[in-house]
This record gives structure tokens, sequence and C-alpha cells, in this order.
């Protein structure tokens, strides 16, 4: 559907919620409609209406602020728009793996999509132990083609520059430079961790090295506009079940560094690894190495088959770019478990941990982890992430 011409901002209440769905004639004219707000989310109002048949949509619409701090940190509703035309974007290439978007106002900061509450946020699922068999192969596709079909190596310079301009998302790529990339690194009031970790913190900070590895990640990620990434690939923006993965919630979109999102999402998998016992992570090492074979693998073939470069058929050149992709997204793996240990946006995987001994204990590992991921980015590969675990423990 094409933007509404309302021209004042207001947040939803529930009833606003329902009597939006009823305006767009997405229900029955007859339909009585039941609405909850459903966001557990730093930064949105999330609606859920339904008829007295359960049939669906999902109402999102962006705050003016950050829910997680409150109004005095302001954020642009231009997001809202990133995230529908981020959907959309993805749709072009992989339709299957991102819910269906039925309506957008720019205005109202409203995007109106496809209802997914017959699967799970994988990253509550995978907490409860749930497995996913497919999820590793189906977020590998997905990035491959995304990353590929978005790329100069899939696009014309001048369309690809033209969405470079289109995706350009200062305000949530601000908080990515400073809770991913800078604050956890240095004594700064965002950062929120337990008094047991004080040690362990005070050690990051004063570790140059590690300091270095970030300020180089936190460079790629300012400058390295490669392709269209998703910009906060973690578990808990998916929703699966043992047939079906969907993403969601890409408002940090922008043009960004190929490996950003694969580190994310193979730092999430580590993270909840951590929360488990030693015999059951297993799981979680294999989707890891596998969500990177599919990609590579998926990449390939995208590159043999739709390259528009010159240099597509030069010996080399592929392997370069997916060794370097890897290495990032090592890297960028790195700064997140860090991240989620000690910064301002926990994840219910560690701090979830009922026995307060083995949640210190887990953290006190993550951060080992992180440190381990960003020290060796050059020689840690896909099959050895098990061994990392092993030698940071």
């Amino acid at each position: 559907m094409a933007l509404s011409t309302q021209h004042i901002y207001e947040p939803l209440t529930e009833e606003k919620a329902v009597a939006l769905a009823i305006k767009l004639n997405l229900f029955a004219e007859d339909a009585v409609l039941a609405c909850r707000e459903i966001g557990d989310g730093n930064l949105n109002l999330v609606f859920h209406v339904t008829d007295e048949s359960n049939k669906g949509v999902i109402i999102k619409q962006a705050l003016p602020y950050a829910k997680v701090v409150g109004e005095s940190w302001p954020l642009s509703l231009h997001r809202a728009k990133i995230e529908s035309d981020a959907l959309k974007q993805f749709a072009q290439s992989v339709p299957q793996y991102v819910p269906e978007v039925y309506y957008t106002d720019e205005t109202l900061a409203v995007t109106v999509m496809e209802d997914l509450s017959h699967l799970q946020i994988a990253r509550a699922g995978l907490i409860q132990g749930k497995s996913y068999p497919l999820l590793a192969k189906h977020v590998g596709e997905f990035l491959a083609n995304i990353l590929f079909y978005t790329s100069d190596f899939a696009l014309d310079p001048q369309e690809k520059k033209e969405l470079v301009k289109q995706f350009t998302n200062p305000d949530l790529c601000k908080i990515t430079e400073d809770l991913v990339f800078t604050d956890p690194f240095f004594d700064h009031d965002t950062n929120d961790f337990e008094e047991g970790l004080q040690e362990d913190v005070e050690a990051l900070w004063a570790d140059f090295q590690v300091k270095l590895e970030a300020a180089k990640l936190k460079k790629k990620f300012l400058t390295n506009s490669d392709a269209l990434i998703h910009g906060d690939l973690h578990t808990g923006s998916i929703f699966a079940d043992e047939y079906t993965t969907k993403i969601i919630d890409p408002e940090f979109a922008f043009y960004g560094p190929i490996g950003f999102d694969l580190g994310q999402f193979i730092a999430n998998l580590l993270l909840n690894a951590l929360s488990r016992n030693e015999e059951e992570r297993e799981e979680l090492f294999i989707q890891a190495e596998e969500t990177w074979n599919v990609f590579s693998d998926t990449f390939t073939k995208l590159w043999e088959k739709d390259s528009l470069e010159v240099y597509t058929n030069v010996d080399g050149y592929l392997e370069y770019v997916l060794k370097t992709t890897w290495r990032d997204a090592v890297g960028f793996a790195g700064c997140e478990v860090i991240r989620r240990t000690i910064g301002l946006a926990h994840i219910a995987d560690l701090d979830g941990i009922a026995d307060e001994e083995k949640r210190l204990a887990a953290k006190h590992h993550a951060l080992r982890l992180g440190k381990a991921l960003l020290l060796n980015q050059q020689s840690i590969t896909p099959d050895i992430l098990h061994e990392i675990i092993k030698v940071t423990a």
C-alpha cells in the first residue's frame, strides 16, 4: 500500500492500532478485533491485532526516543522507513526469509506486516534448549543473497550508490558505534556489569591490543559500504520453528561491511553455548560453522552466476573476498560478545542463568572469549570455534 497522507505523528495506543487496521481493511468488515502491545525491545511499540479466528497482523511504530533510556535519548523516526524499505529490499531475493510488509506510513513511523506469532523468537527457544535444525542454513542463505545482490558485485555502480543514500541511517549507526565498538572498551557510564566482573573489566579496559583491534573494526563499520546489512542480526531478531526462519527488525540497516551480520549472529550462538553445559554446546558450534559454510557456498554460486565485476574470473579474488569477510566476522563477533556481557544491552542467555556463581562464571568466560576472537582474527577458522570456547574456559 502507498504511504498515507496523515501529517501529524502521535504514538499509537491499542485502540488506535485497531482503528488503523480497520481503516486499512486488513480484516473482514464485521470482524471483532483484539489488540495488545507486545514490544519487548528497546526502541519501538509493537501491536498484535487479531480477529476471532486468530488471523492477525503486526503494527510496529517507532518512538522518537530509545525506550531503554527514555526521552533523554532522542532518535529519528526515519528508522521506520529504513526498516520497511530494508524488508522490501531483502524480499527481492529471499522473500521466504522475511515477513511480508502490507503498509507503511512514514509520518506515523508505522509498518504493518505479516503476523509471525505462530513462530517463536529464536533466542527464547534456544534458551529453552530447543533445536532449530534449519536455522544456520536459512541464515547463511539469507545473508549470502542480501549481501551479494546489494553489493557492487551485482549492481550497477550508480544504482548501488543511490541505495547507499537511501539507507543512510546515522542515528541507529551511532548506537552501534557507541554501544558495540566504543563504550565497552572504556570506563563509560552506559556499561552495566556485576561487581564480580570488575577486575576482568578493568583488565580489558587496560588492554591496548584489544582496544586497537576494536578501533580497526570500528573504522570498518564507519567506512566500508560493502552491501546493505541488517545491522542487528542476533537471535532475538529471528522468528523460527523446526522448518521456518523469518528475519525481522532491520531498522539498523545501512550499507556496511559484509562480515558484520555474520559476526553478530555467530556471536549470539556462541553466547548461548556459554549458557549451556559443556555436553549441550556442540549443536551451537555446528550451527555457527554451518552458517559460514552455507554463506560461503551460496555466495560463491551467486558470484559465479550473476557477478558483474570485471575481476570476477581473476584467480584468487573470490577467495580474498571470502577470507576477508570471515576474518572480519570473527572480529565483529568478539566485539558483540564483549558488549553483550558488560555493555548497555545484555542478553537473557547469560542474564537468565539463575545460579549467581554459574552466571558470573559464564560472563568471565564470555569476556575471555571476546578478547580471544578480537586478538586472533587471522588464525581462527570456522571449524575451530569449539576449540576457542575450550581454551578460553
